[in-house]
């Protein structure tokens, strides 16, 4: 088991990074507890009550309803970038503790809390809104060649969650693509995209470039 350190939601702001120009990738961490629920198979919303999405055609939706990262993960950026990243700085709306998000199989399934049950569909692909929030140089090609992207997830039973609840794995899929080898394949090892076919629990835009 792990453990939900922090449950993060955010309200968009202008953002001159944003080819919509504005942005909610500046998440914060939530004083009590949060509901989330499948925002329907659109993109442009959010699974969590109080978490707005500004680029609609990039991010949100049923696939894409919740984003989790590792606080591990996060460490590991302070030590190399010198600067604290506390949660929500990457955009995350779950930060975990114990939980390897990285090697998480696309259809695994987690429950958080009492009733709130999820499934991982794909990984966070950098953009220059989150470079540009970030200000670190060369963010996209860093974060890229690092491959540890985090992952979206969407809601198959409704839930409240709050900051220390538990997160227990309840489906553990019988093949090997994790969100690192998704990821892999999606940018750097092209090669891996052919492993991809077949997971029905893929997300619908990483089908889609699948052909």
């Amino acid at each position: 088991m792990g453990t939900l350190l922090s449950v993060n939601t955010g309200r968009g702001r202008a953002s001159e990074h944003s080819d919509v120009g504005r942005t909610a990738i500046g998440k914060r961490p939530a004083t009590g507890p949060v509901a989330v629920a499948a925002p329907g198979p659109e993109r442009g919303t959010s699974g969590l009550a109080g978490d707005e999405i500004c680029d609609a055609r990039h991010h949100g939706g049923g696939d894409q309803a919740v984003y989790a990262y590792a606080r591990e993960d996060l460490d590991a950026w302070e030590r190399e970038l010198g600067r604290e990243l506390p949660a929500g700085t990457f955009g995350e709306n779950l930060t975990l503790r114990g939980v390897d998000v990285t090697g998480a199989r696309i259809g695994e399934r987690w429950r958080i809390g009492a009733e709130l049950v999820l499934e991982v569909t794909s990984p966070r692909i950098p953009c220059r809104t989150f470079a540009g929030e970030l200000g670190e140089q060369k963010w996209v090609r860093r974060f890229t060649e690092a491959a540890v992207p985090g992952a979206y997830l969407r809601v198959l039973t409704p839930g409240q969650i709050t900051a220390g609840d538990e997160v227990e794995v309840l489906h553990l899929p019988p093949h090997e693509v994790t969100i690192g080898l998704t990821f892999r394949a999606l940018t750097t090892e092209r090669e891996l995209l052919d492993r991809l076919r077949g997971i029905d629990a893929l997300s619908a835009a990483v089908k889609r470039k699948l052909g």
